[in-house]
C-alpha cells in the first residue's frame, strides 16, 4: 500500500518515567523535550510518520503533531504557540512583515519535494491537459469537457481552501501560470474543500469533476493528468522521477520554519529529517520526494 507508514492518531506523545523502586532512596528523572509541530495538511502525515520513527529512537523527546494548513501552522509559529510550523508554501510577504513587528526572525527549511496532480474521475475521457487549458478551466474559461477533447459534460471545479499552501501554489503557479502580474482568480462556482481526503471522495463519487492533490494522496482508482507546460511540450505525469529530472511542471519544495534558527531538540530534529538516510526513505514511501 501507498500509506505503510500513514499514522491515524492526530498525536503522537511518548513520555518516559521517573525510575524507582523501594530499594531507591531517590529517583533520578529523565528530562523530556517537547516539539509541537503544526501546519500543512498535506505534510501531515509525513510528519506523523518522522516523529513516530524518530521518538521510536529518541524517548527523551515527545513530538505533537497537528495539521490545520499552511497558513495556520506559519500563524501558530508567529504566536509562539509551537516550534516548527509545515509549510507546502513559502512564508508570505505580509507573514514575514507580522513576524518582524514581533521580534521574530523565521528561518526556512527545505525537507522534501511534492508534485501537485491534477485528477479525475476513471470514466472521464480526457488524459492530457496544458497548463494554459488548467488555468481556463479553473479561471471559468472553459466550462465544458468537450472543450479539452472530452465529453459533452460540465466540468465540476474543485479545490482546496484558501488558508491551504497548495491552494496558495496552486493558483501562483497554475491559474496565474507563474506570472506575478497576473491577477487571474479561481471561478467563484469552485468548490471549495477542507482537505486532500475531500477532494479524493468527491473526484471518485462525480466523474464530472477536476481535482489537484499532492502526489502522495493520490490512491490508485483515480486517474491523473499528464500535463504539458505548453502546447507543442510533452505531456508529462506526476513521479518522484519526472520531479528529480524537472520535467513534470507543476512541483514545489516543501518547508518547516522556525522562528529564528533551531536549538536543542527541535535542532536535531530538523538535521535528522534533513540529513538521514532513515527520515528521507520516509519521504519516498509517503509519495513525496526526497532532497538527499
Amino acid at each position: 500500500m501507498k500509506f505503510t507508514r500513514m499514522i491515524l492518531l492526530a498525536f503522537i506523545l511518548t513520555m518516559v518515567a521517573c525510575g524507582g523502586g523501594s530499594g531507591q532512596s531517590a529517583s533520578q528523572p529523565q528530562t523530556t523535550a517537547y516539539i509541537q509541530n503544526k501546519g500543512s495538511d498535506t505534510m501531515v502525515n509525513l510528519a506523523l510518520a518522522w516523529a513516530e520513527e524518530y521518538q521510536a529512537g529518541h524517548p527523551g523527546v515527545s513530538l505533537s503533531v497537528t495539521g490545520g494548513g499552511s497558513g495556520t501552522g506559519i500563524a501558530a509559529l508567529l504566536n509562539g504557540t509551537v516550534d516548527i510550523a509545515n509549510a507546502s508554501r513559502q512564508i508570505k510577504s505580509e507573514e514575514m512583515q507580522q513576524a518582524t513587528s514581533k521580534g521574530i526572525s523565521p528561518v526556512e527549511h527545505v525537507i522534501a519535494r511534492d508534485a501537485i496532480a491534477v485528477i479525475v474521475n476513471p470514466e472521464n475521457p480526457v488524459k492530457e491537459l496544458t497548463l494554459r487549458q488548467i488555468s481556463d478551466i479553473y479561471s471559468g474559461k472553459i466550462n465544458n469537457w468537450q472543450e479539452v477533447g472530452g465529453e459533452d459534460r460540465p466540468i465540476v471545479r474543485l479545490s482546496r481552501e484558501t488558508n491551504s499552501g497548495t491552494h496558495v501554489y496552486f493558483l501562483e503557479t497554475v491559474l496565474r501560470l507563474g506570472d506575478k502580474n497576473n491577477t487571474t482568480l479561481f471561478s467563484t462556482d469552485t468548490l471549495l474543500l477542507p482537505s486532500s481526503e475531500g477532494i479524493i471522495n468527491e473526484v471518485r463519487q462525480n466523474p464530472n469533476a477536476i481535482g489537484y492533490d499532492g502526489l502522495g494522496y493520490v490512491p490508485d482508482d483515480l486517474k491523473m493528468i499528464a500535463i504539458a507546460r505548453q502546447s507543442g511540450d510533452p505531456y508529462v505525469l506526476p513521479s518522484i522521477a519526472t520531479v528529480i529530472d524537472n520535467t513534470y511542471p507543476i512541483a514545489r519544495d516543501l518547508y518547516m520554519y522556525t522562528a529564528g534558527e533551531p536549538s536543542g531538540a527541535a535542532a536535531a530534529y530538523l538535521d535528522w529529517i534533513m540529513h538521514s538516510d532513515e527520515a528521507q526513505v520516509i519521504v519516498a514511501e509517503l509519495g513525496f520526494v526526497p532532497i538527499k
